[in-house]
């Protein structure tokens, strides 16, 4: 298939898009992405060809109008196939080429880039039982990373808890994850998949709490990963070992490049990724 085979429309930038992005480098296909920053999405029409619309066509009586509830509050504009094909309505999403299928949820975007790409590849496991046991940890990922997006949202306002709760779904999804990587130098087989790739994402958006030390301090909490290389060393290891492959730090960029630098784990002026 010439052209992207598939079109991602998010909020920009995103580490759960960052996922099918880094599948494309590794299966040789390529993914289009539209959006804009979060605060502007508003502004845009959420539709397979999405764009930003001009001011005097975001009105209560335009017939794209639609309240935002999840992630967005206000108007949104939203073409009635954007809301056909995405019975959700949330981002990020993504279109087969030409529109008519939609795909939602991060984890399902990345399988569809996988699929795509499976020429001779493994990325997706060698066979049906790899690619269930793949599914598996993709689906414990989804739970884990729909407990950080709660965690990191409230963090003006947070409560002792949801504090507690978000650090009994992280103890439980890095006790799996340290257990598997003791038995396989990767998630879900004996070499990469997109199993390593949801991972490395997902938990890397998890560790901006970093960033809200403070408001943590304020409501007499701490950080729930601030041990966490003591005593997850192969998740910790394996998270930053694989950001610095060029396939991920084209998309990470200097996303951990804080987290690196507090940890002491290289010189952010040495790192391969800018």
């Amino acid at each position: 298939m010439s052209g992207p085979v598939l079109r991602i429309f998010s909020y920009l930038p995103n580490p759960r898009v960052w996922k099918s992005l880094i599948a494309a480098e590794f299966c040789g296909v390529e993914v289009e992405v539209l959006g804009d920053k979060p605060a502007q999405l508003a502004t845009w029409l959420w539709d397979y060809d999405a764009r930003p619309l001009p001011e005097e066509e975001r009105t209560p009586g335009s017939p794209h109008a639609r309240t935002g509830r999840r992630g967005f509050s206000g108007t949104l504009y939203k073409s009635d196939a954007f809301v056909a094909s995405q019975p959700f309505g949330t981002v990020p999403c993504a279109f087969a080429p030409g529109g008519e299928v939609g795909i939602f949820e991060s984890n399902s975007i990345l399988r569809a880039v996988a699929r795509a790409g499976r020429s001779g590849g493994t990325l997706y496991g060698e066979d049906a039982y790899q690619a269930s046991r793949i599914d598996s940890f993709l689906d414990a990922n989804l739970v884990f990373a729909r407990e950080a997006q709660v965690y990191l949202l409230a963090m003006d306002d947070m409560s002792a808890a949801l504090h507690a709760r978000m650090s009994a779904a992280y103890e439980f999804y890095l006790d799996g994850v340290e257990n598997a990587l003791g038995c396989s130098p990767y998630l879900g087989a004996d070499g990469l998949t997109i199993a390593d790739i949801s991972f490395v994402c997902d938990f890397a958006q998890f560790l901006r709490e970093g960033h809200y030390e403070s408001q943590l301090q304020a409501a007499g909490l701490g950080l729930i990963s601030a041990e966490g290389a003591v005593r997850y060393p192969r998740a910790f290891e394996h998270m930053l070992k694989l950001s610095e492959m060029p396939e991920f730090a084209k998309h990470l960029g200097s996303y951990l490049n804080w987290y690196k630098s507090k940890t002491g784990v290289f010189d952010v002026g040495e790192s391969t990724a800018d």
